[in-house]
Formats: structure tokens, sequence, C-alpha cells
């Protein structure tokens, strides 16, 4: 037996002590002495050893993206090793980490989930100390490059604890070629067109002269050198920047012998200030509302190229007006971004109505789907068109991969099975489907059905797709949806064509077919999963355009059931309504303008939505429909309106004619804008390495309005856009500050809120990822950690199974402290009723062992002398007995004796 804590064994000779000297504490009472032995024995926390066969070696495996390129390649054959050199009774446990740390129930690697952006170590190590089997001799193996994101050496006070050894095996050479980006150096805010200088710190391990490319919102404005000396180089330039906003710049090491080039990018945001300004995201060539809100005075910025939109476009701006622009046409970063630049930012968003917008444009289900104040999905009494739709699904080996979502764990398959199956529920109860199923053939899944008595039978078949092999024939799923869709006989055809961007196959004669399908009035619209960048993004992009459709690329499969939800109803469940109708206005146009307005009687089209609660409508159709032509409302501290007929285009004839034209756009954006902030107070935003510092200053005249506001902090991160708050340090009079850490490589924004106005700031980047960095400290503290433990590197593997082990061992403390207090409340027990154990009487016992072991011995007699009558001792010492027992206590004494028991 061990002892964890044998220090509390000086309790033995204290209370040996206290029973002398103390009689009144009666600790020789049985229950009193044994409940004390054991609640010493549970202080000193006894271990006892555990007989058992065999090792379990537990094998952390390091998924991060540091060790990405060298691990997979190794672990195949050090598995393979250790499988094959175990003895029959030994086992092996795996758990793959980066930054979570999962168990993996099979041999599988392709299951990892985790984000290979951070390496922690330390998770890793006490998940698999909490999962050891008790009755078992265990042993851990990291297999990883050394370069943990966060300090390991905590987790040797729990290794030493369980007495388990930790070896290693590391899969990077220290001594490998390696460049990075330190730091780019940017203002932090500056004028516009003034010239401010760039300073790009790179470091490396051996001296070298090295090509680097810089690049201004992802665009190319230099390729150059820098000389590393010493371990390290500097670069300055100078640049000049004549577009307001948040510009970023990102600069790339082009070193050919750089052996990690994770780390060979960085970026950092630089702000150019300006004026209040709008921003007109247009589908038009010459948009009317960019004519007049310039003539007006407005300071604007236009944009119809949509490919280098970005969140910084967002910083400095007041209102935000989409103008007849698709959704898919928008970087979804962008479109992500726009909530938090609504809601806490205080901007303003309007969305003009046209072909290409609202439901038509496919803003169902979108970021911004819930800040509009109307509602776009179609209601089915009111769709004049039925459809027929072909969903041709990818099924190739790529969609068996895993990704991690809210609800857990699942495949690229599952999520395109959702969004499938929520295209079927969005069809009305006369629409018809077809589902095919890709890989190198067609397979149908649901062939050709009527949707309404048939709906949840189709969806739950459509998500029990799975995963097959090889990639996407195209050509194949397209021939097949259009052969069914040619059977139908009712409204609109349409095909809908899911594809991995980088595994689509077999062109074939599409383009043929395609004239084919659009000469009988058909569509087809692809969702990609990918980038435009992906080897077959252009292929599909020309699927799409020559189908008179639409293209979405997204990499986060998480987001198709949302894509398949937003080009359903772009097709079904969406109206532009044609027609001219007259309109009803109403005195809630005075919640946006401080005088009515003579308006026009018609207009030549809208988009067909419905108000949401709570919106008010300024302007209403007077058809059937009653729908809202002019609504808007507040969201958060920021304003919204939604004008759902066309301000440009060919059905804006006559808007556009109506002499009150340019002050109804100017009205609407003036409320957009919101109030203007007072003069007086300020806020500074400061990044020194990860900290970032937010001062916010005042003057006199805010002392007592700043008595009625508290201002907030909000701080959006990144692309999660996950909303954080932070608190303020009130300095002196008239200065508050807060500050918070940032992690490396990740870019917020955020936002102080002062009452229906907002002091703004971001985006703002800290440094490099920490997984890049190659901090050599991390694998010296793996090294230490494992020489504490008795660990050791193992360069031969097989050698970890012959390793003399520490026997397993098992902590029987707690079978101390049940009999503890078990024999504590029986004490408590008797000492309440009174009732006492026999005293033992020894000279009665030893009397009594006296006279047996006479009995027991044989008498001899002598034949000389006569027989003499013995006689019979038993009554001699019950006599004795007899003269030494006390006098038995009266039944007034008894009494007494239970009225004290009872006090």
């Amino acid at each position: 037996m061990f002892m964890n804590s044998p220090e509390w064994l000086i309790l033995i000779p204290i209370l040996i002590s206290l029973g002398i000297y103390q009689k009144s504490l009666q600790l020789w009472r049985p229950l009193r002495c044994l409940s004390l032995i054991f609640l010493v024995g549970y202080l000193v926390h006894p271990r006892i050893n555990l007989v058992g066969k065999g090792i379990d070696l537990w094998l952390l495996v390091d998924r991060s993206q540091s060790a990405a390129d060298s691990l997979p390649a190794s672990f195949n054959e050090w598995d393979k090793i250790l499988q094959k050199t175990k003895s029959k009774n030994d086992r092996i446990f795996y758990i793959d980490y980066a930054d979570i740390a999962i168990i993996r129930s099979d041999n599988n690697t392709e299951k990892f989930s985790g984000n290979g952006l951070y390496t922690r170590t330390k998770l890793a190590i006490q998940l698999a100390l909490t999962s050891l089997q008790p009755n078992r001799t265990s042993r851990l193996l990291v297999l990883t490059d050394g370069y943990s994101t966060n300090p390991v050496l905590d987790a040797a006070e729990q290794l030493l604890s369980k007495n388990v050894a930790m070896d290693y095996r590391l899969v990077s050479d220290e001594n490998a070629v390696d460049f990075r980006i330190d730091k780019i150096v940017v203002p932090e805010k500056t004028q516009l067109s003034e010239p401010y200088i760039i300073e790009i710190v790179v470091s490396g391990n051996i001296d070298q002269t090295l090509p680097i490319e810089i690049f201004r919102d992802n665009e190319s404005i230099s390729t150059t050198k820098v000389e590393i000396i010493d371990g390290r180089g500097v670069l300055r330039l100078t640049d000049r920047i004549h577009v307001p906003g948040s510009h970023k710049y990102s600069v790339q090491i082009l070193a050919q012998n750089d052996t990690k080039p994770g780390n060979n990018r960085g970026e950092n945001w630089l702000e150019v200030v300006s004026g209040p300004r709008i921003l007109l995201l247009t589908g038009y060539t010459r948009d009317p509302v960019a004519a007049v809100l310039k003539q007006q005075g407005f300071e604007l910025e236009v944009i119809n190229n949509f490919s280098r939109l970005n969140v910084g476009k967002l910083s400095g701006v007041k209102a935000l007006i989409l103008n007849n622009v698709p959704a898919y046409q928008l970087p979804e970063s962008f479109l992500a971004a726009i909530p938090f630049y609504i809601q806490h930012q205080g901007g303003g968003l309007m969305m003009v109505g046209g072909k290409y917008s609202f439901g038509s444009g496919g803003y169902f289900g979108s970021a911004i789907d819930e800040l509009l104040p109307v509602s776009m999905e179609l209601k089915h009494e009111h769709r004049k068109l039925m459809v027929a739709m072909a969903i041709v699904m990818d099924r190739s080996g790529s969609m068996a991969a895993h990704v991690t979502t809210d609800s857990g764990v699942v495949t690229k398959m599952d999520l395109a099975n959702e969004g499938a199956a929520r295209s079927v529920e969005l069809l009305g109860a006369n629409d018809v489907i077809s589902v095919f199923a890709v890989d190198s053939q067609a397979h149908e899944i649901v062939p050709l059905t009527q949707v309404g008595p048939n709906m949840n039978s189709i969806s739950n078949t459509i998500r029990g797709i799975n995963s097959a092999g090889g990639g996407i024939y195209v050509f194949t799923g397209l021939i097949n949806a259009w052969s069914k869709l040619q059977k139908a006989t009712i409204g609109q055809r349409h095909i809908i064509l899911f594809a991995d961007a980088a595994d689509a196959e077999e062109p074939g004669n599409y383009k043929d077919l395609i004239s084919e399908i659009v000469r009988e009035n058909g569509t087809i619209s692809v969702i990609g999963l990918g980038t435009e960048d992906d080897k077959d993004a252009e292929f599909l992009k020309d699927i799409a355009e020559r189908g008179n459709g639409r293209i979405f690329f997204n990499s986060d499969p998480v987001e198709l059931p949302a894509l398949f939800a937003q080009e359903t109803v772009a097709i079904v469940r969406s109206a532009f309504l044609e027609d001219p109708v007259q309109i009803t206005p109403n005195q809630l146009w005075l919640g946006l303008a401080a005088r009515s307005i003579n308006w026009l009687d018609t207009i030549d089209g809208y988009n067909l939505s419905y108000a949401r609660e709570e919106a008010n409508v300024a302007i209403s159709s007077a058809d059937e429909y009653n729908a809202p032509l002019l609504a808007y409302w507040q969201r958060g501290i920021g304003r919204v309106a939604a004008v759902s007929f066309p301000l440009g285009g060919e059905y804006s004839n006559r808007i556009r004619s109506w002499n009150r034209y340019g002050d109804f756009i100017q009205t609407l954006s003036r409320w957009l804008m919101g109030d203007e902030l007072p003069e007086g107070i300020g806020l500074k935003a400061k990044l020194d390495g990860s900290t970032l510092s937010l001062d916010l200053k005042y003057d006199d005249a805010w002392h007592d309005k700043m008595n009625k506001i508290n201002p907030e902090i909000f701080m959006s991160e990144g692309k999660s856009g996950k909303i954080n708050t932070l608190i303020w340090e009130r300095l002196k009079p008239g200065h508050f500050q807060s500050t918070t850490q940032l992690e490396s490589g990740q870019w917020v924004r955020g936002a102080v809120q002062l009452g229906n106005t907002a002091l703004t700031f971001g985006p703002i980047v800290a440094g490099t990822n920490p997984e890049w960095s190659f901090d050599k400290s991390r694998i010296k503290e793996l090294k230490h950690l494992s020489n504490l433990s008795g660990g050791t590197e193992r360069i031969n593997l097989s050698d970890i199974w012959s390793v003399p082990q520490e026997k397993a061992q098992r902590d029987i403390s707690n079978w101390f402290l049940v009999c503890f207090l078990c024999l504590f409340l029986l004490e408590t027990l008797v000492t309440r009723i009174g009732w006492q154990l026999p005293i033992l009487n020894i000279r009665t016992l030893f009397a009594k062992v006296s006279l047996k072991n006479q009995s027991l011995q044989p008498q001899k007699i002598s034949k000389k002398q006569p027989e003499k009558k013995v006689k019979e001792p038993e009554k001699v010492v019950e006599d004795k007995i007899t003269q030494t027992e006390p006098d038995k206590p009266t039944t007034d004494q008894r009494r007494d004796r239970f009225q004290k028991a009872k006090r």
C-alpha cells in the first residue's frame, strides 16, 4: 500500500496523547476510536497496486495545420509499427486534437472536425488522463510538431498524480528553413489622398534576400525584395489612397526554400477618413439614384463590381443602398457583416426593388432577411404559375468529409441533403419535383412526383442520400434531369445543379443540351461548393450563364441549406409584377419627412412582399394584394427601409418622370443616415501586440449626458460574427478606457453606443496566427514535461511496449471515508439514545480463561492415597465473582440516570 499524503500520520500520536490526558473525550470508546482510525486513513489517501496484464497506450495525434504537411504521411507508418509490435493484452487508443480534443471511435482520420489554426496539446493530455481505465497501466505518446499554441507544463501535476509517463515523437525538423511575416505596421487612420509609410518586418532562421508581394484589398500593388540580416529584415514604402473606408494590406513571402509556408502571409487594416457618406451597390451601369444623390451634395461611393467587396467598405458609411443587386453576386462575408453594421454601429440600409431584388434576387434566408421590414416569401394563394423542378446532387467521395455545426458533427452530404429537402418543403402542393444523386452515374432518388401529398416522404428520402466515390458527372446528371422535366406539362421548368467546384467532371456536349433547355423555357442555376478560384468554377459559371440562372459559390458547407432555400424562393415563391399599379400613400410618410409630398398615381411594377409586424408602411399597392411599396423601421440603433418598386431600369419610367423623384430619394437617404453625433467626444482604438485599448474622451459639455447615457461597447469577431461586450474603466473625469486581448490573426470591429448614435472602430487585426509562429520554447516545454513524467522521445516506437512500467494503482481513500461516516453516525446515534456497549471486565475474563485451562488438563491421582472428593471450582469462582460485582442500582437510581441522559 502507498500513501499520497503520509504527512497526516502525525495525527496518530496526537490522538493517542489526547486519549491519555483528556479522558473526558472518551477516545477509547470502540466506535469513536474506529471512526478516528478511518478518518486518518482517508486523509493519507492510500493506494493499492493493481495486478493487470498489458498496457493502454494513448496516442495523441496533432491535427493542426502546422503539422498537416508532415504528420499524416508518418502516422500510418508509425501506427502499423505499434499495432504490429504490441502484445495481445496491450491496447491503443487515439485522441485527435487541434483547438479541441476528441477520442477517435475508429481509425478513420478523416472524421476530425476541429479548427487546425490552434494546437492545444495540454487539452489532449487532460482528456487522456480523465479517460484512463482505473485498473490498467497507461502511457501517453504525443505525435506532434511540438509547437503548441498554449503552455503545456501546467499538465505536469496531473501526470504525476496519475503516475502516467508521457512520451513524444516529433514530426518536424527543428533546423528546417523558415521565414515569416512578423508584423505589418500602417497608420490606424489617415486622411483621403494623404501619403503614409508602410513598414513590413520579416524574420527567418537563415540570412537571405527574400522576394515578397504586397497587396491592397486583395489586388497586387508591388513585388519587391527584403534582405534578412541576423534573422531580421525591415522594408518601408509609401502609399496613398483616394477612396474612403477601411483597406486591407496583405504581404506574401515568395521564398521557394521555406518549409513552413503557413506563416508566410500577414495582413493589417488602415482606415481612410472622410465625411459621412453613402455606399451605393447598383446593378445599373448608369444609376439615376447616383445622379440624384450627387446632385443633392451627398458624398457617395458607387460600386457595380462586387468581386473585391469586403467588410472594410462599411467603415465610415452612414447608409448602404442595394439597388437591384442579386444576393449571389455579393460576397457572403460582406452580407454577413451588414447586421452588426445596422444594429450596433447605427448604419442605415435601403433595398430598392427590381427583378434582381428582394425574393427574386435570392435574399430570402440570407443574412439580411430578418433586417428588412417586409417578408419576401410568396404566399401559396398568390402564386400564379406552377413549377417543375429537378435537383441534381453531387454524391461524390468528397461529400463524405465531416463538418462541425451547432448541432454536432455531420458530413457535407448531410448538409446538401438538408438543403434539397428544404427546397421541397418550399414548393407548392401542385408543384412537381425530381431528384438525382450523381457520381459517375445518375441515380434517381425521387421520380417526377407531385409535392402535395408526398412532401414528408420525399424530404425523408432525400435526407437519406449517402456519399459514394469519384467525382460528379455533370452532363450525365443534367441530361437525366431534363428528360424528366420534359414530361412535365405545367408552368416553369427549372434545374438546380449542386456540385463540388473542385471536382465537377464530364462536361460532355453540355452547350447543346443547355440550348435545348432554354429553347423550351427551362432554366439552370448552380450551387458550387468552393470558391471562384477552384479548377472547375469557370465550367459551373458557364452552365449558369447559358442556363439563364444564378451561380452561388460558398466554401462553407454549413451555408448549403440556406443557399438551396434562397434559390428555391427566387424561382418558386417570389414575384416581380410587371403591370402598372396605382399606389395608396398614408400619413406614416411623416415618420420619414418633415412635411407631406404630392405623390404620383401609378408605378410601373413592383416586387410582391408582405409587411412584417411592427413595420411602418407609408405606401401600399392599390390592387388585390395591398402590398407594401415603402416600409421602414428601426433595427437596434440603425434604420432600414424597403422600396419595393424600381427606381431605375425599364420599370421605372413613371417614377423617374415624377417631379418629386429627387426629393423622395433625398428624404429617404437623410433618414437612413440618422442623427449627427454632437461634437466634444471621441474614441481612439490602439493595438499593442495583441492588446486592444479603447479610449473614450469627452469634454465638459458631455458630463451631464454621460450621467444619463451608459456607453456600451460591442465587438464583433471576424468571420464568425460572434458579438462580445466589453467593460469600461473610469480613469478620470472625461476619460474612460477598456482593454481586451485579441486572438492573433483574427480581425474584429466594434462600436461604442451613445444612445441612438455610435462611435465605430475597426476592422483591426492582431498580428499573425500563433499556429504559425513556431516558438521553439514550446518544444523545450514539451521535452521538459516528458522528462518530469518519466517519459522520453521515442525514436524507435516498438520499444514503448518493453519499457518497465509503473504498476497501475487505485486510490481507496473513498472506502475509508465511507467507513468513517458510517461509524461517526453510529457513534452519534449511540450517544444520543444513551445506549452503551457492554464494558469488558478483564478480571472476570481472566478467571474464566484460567478455569477453562485447568479443566482441560488431566488430573494425576496417586494409588497409595485414597481418592479425595474434588470440590467444584466453578462455584468458588462464582462466589468470587459475586463478591466483586457492584450492587445493582435501585429503581430510583435508574430513573435518575435516565433523566440525566435526556438532558
